[in-house]
């Protein structure tokens, strides 16, 4: 029989372990000469010409007489561009102004531009304005539908149909005008399939822009920009410098953390656990991509790597003496008690109070205030507690009710701890009150962890099941009620559906915490979104369409 040393009781039997084989990664070391911080010539030269068109582009957003409807227009593409960081303030005044006079302007039974109106209402909520969907009632019938004669105008149907994905609970107008949209864009489809404007109805019905994170939308939109009689040179060539420019910040990123994961040797160490550092970057990524987010982007990226590891060690292979050890130790969250741990929990143990120490010299070193990587201590505690919580559940083949479930799970999807993680170094706008804030639950967090967990629980169960696994939201929703997996399917997508409701709603709310603040929880959920969305687990098995993705913003330049 084999052994292993458990350094608190000495050599044992070799207990049985379970195995979900996970495949290994797909990236092997092709990140790691990505560390070089030197900036070459021609680099250089791409940031002298970045910060000229970005002048080019300001005066366009600044100069005075330029009619509103194309100031809408531009905004839109800045943003689909992922330019819109270079002009926050802009931007800000500019939607405040149109604010102001939406209704007089929008509102009139004059404005008829479906385009219009419908791009003004999104861009107004997205900056958590709490405009009136009512304006959208003067394209109805008399009968409360939306006129059939607006099939013609394809843009504005886009533009509508992107719109009504900022609904909130209640907004009858906007539910219609979705399912309007929807028929009439597939129909569109059918026959319009190589138009250009194609390529943005087909992307927005699989991956609407509300649902979608900053650089898979311009990873999209740049290289198809050029296709549309709207596209203006400036913005095309400051898009496809910037998106250079930045990729070669997260690929330096990137290979800093391979190497930091190479060296802890978790392939070797612990085997069983998913080797996906470079998709954790790519998650961590969408959270925030700007660069002045580096220091973040570095913490909350280890952050995810080994909770990833610790997901798996309560999920596919401590035993439940073990687990009770490991959930003790980092109750405790203290270095004086690794030596009581197994050897291969302490390999993970060691590295986590390493991060989070490192996180604290990092806060103080940009004169932040350290309390902040308390509240990601205590929310990773938090998450930890949920996994044994859930391990037990497993020992005891115990199948809770949906409602049990529900209450449990939205921790484990470790939205929340990571929501958290990732606002330790933002700056300023991270005042104690937020972090207050994020710590009693708000309806946006519980929100934007239920749909991670479901999408994932949607598409993960079935191969779940096929080893020993906690019951996953299907299991459980068709035992309460005593119902089919198509079913429990359409009722779990019903309450994935109210909660990016709850969460548009949060967003509208004037006692809100500040927008980028916000924004990280969103797209916390959004790249979930992506990862899931595509009918089984992206993150498991990372190897076809994620690699897609990871590949098209982390790998390939666009070419100019």
């Amino acid at each position: 029989m084999a052994m292993y040393v458990n350094a608190a009781t000495g050599p044992c039997p070799m207990v049985g372990r379970n195995s979900a084989g996970f495949h290994p990664s797909i990236w092997g070391d092709k990140f790691l000469p990505s560390t070089n911080s030197a900036k070459s010539d021609a680099d250089c030269k791409e940031d002298e010409k970045l910060q000229l068109l970005k002048q080019e582009v300001k005066k366009m957003l600044t100069v005075g007489d330029t009619p509103q409807q194309e100031l809408i227009y531009l905004i839109d593409d800045i943003q689909r561009l992922g330019l819109s960081y270079h002009f926050e303030t802009e931007i800000e005044t500019l939607l405040q102004h149109l604010m102001d006079s939406f209704l007089e302007y929008y509102g009139t039974k004059n404005c008829d531009n479906l385009h219009d109106v419908a791009l003004s209402f999104r861009l107004l909520r997205q900056e958590g304005h709490n405009v009136s969907s009512d304006v959208f009632s003067k394209f109805q019938d008399r009968d409360g539908k939306f006129e059939e004669k607006l099939a013609k105008d394809v843009r504005g149907m886009l533009s509508l149909f992107e719109a009504a994905q900022l609904k909130v609970h209640g907004e009858n107008i906007l539910e219609d005008a979705e399912k309007f949209t929807t028929s009439q864009l597939d129909t569109y489809l059918n026959s319009n399939a190589n138009v250009p404007l194609a390529d943005l109805v087909r992307r927005a019905l699989k991956y609407p822009l509300r649902k979608s994170f900053n650089r898979m939308v311009a990873s999209h939109y740049i290289p198809i920009y050029h296709k549309f009689d709207w596209h203006k040179q400036v913005l095309l060539d400051m898009a496809k410098c910037d998106f250079n420019l930045v990729q070669k910040v997260h690929q330096e990123e990137l290979g800093y953390v391979t190497r930091w994961w190479k060296d802890l040797d978790f392939t070797t160490k612990l085997p069983f656990a998913r080797d996906r550092v470079v998709e954790c970057y790519f998650w961590i990524c969408g959270v925030y991509f700007e660069p002045r987010y580096a220091a973040g982007r570095r913490f909350a990226t280890k952050v995810i790597c080994l909770t990833s590891i610790i997901d798996d060690i309560y999920d596919v292979y401590g035993t439940p003496e073990e687990l009770l050890q490991l959930s003790d130790a980092i109750d405790k969250w203290d270095i004086s008690i690794l030596d009581q741990l197994p050897e291969y929990m302490q390999h993970v143990y060691k590295p986590l109070l390493d991060v989070f120490a490192e996180g604290e010299e990092v806060t103080a070193k940009q004169g932040l205030p350290t309390y902040r990587v308390d509240y990601a201590k205590k929310a990773f505690k938090r998450l930890v507690g949920v996994y044994h919580h859930e391990a037990k559940w497993l020992q005891a083949q115990y199948i809770p009710t949906f409602e049990e479930y529900i209450s449990i799970a939205n921790t484990s999807a470790g939205i929340k701890m990571l929501a958290v993680s990732s606002f330790v170094l933002m700056g300023d706008v991270a005042t104690r009150e937020a972090f207050e804030w994020h710590s009693k639950d708000p309806l946006i967090l519980v929100a934007g962890a239920g749909i991670a967990r479901l999408m994932n629980d949607i598409v993960g169960h079935e191969i779940e099941r096929k080893r020993p696994h906690v019951s996953s939201a299907v299991e459980c929703y068709m035992k309460t009620h005593d119902v089919t997996k198509e079913t429990a399917y359409a009722e779990i997508n019903k309450s994935i559906l109210n909660a990016w409701k709850d969460m548009n709603e949060e967003c509208l709310r004037p006692e809100a915490p500040p927008k980028e603040l916000l924004e990280r929880v969103f797209n916390l959920t959004r790249v979930s979104f992506f990862v899931y969305a595509n009918g089984h687990d992206g993150y498991t098995d990372s190897s076809t369409l994620t690699k897609e993705m990871i590949t098209s913003i982390l790998v390939d330049p666009i070419s100019g």
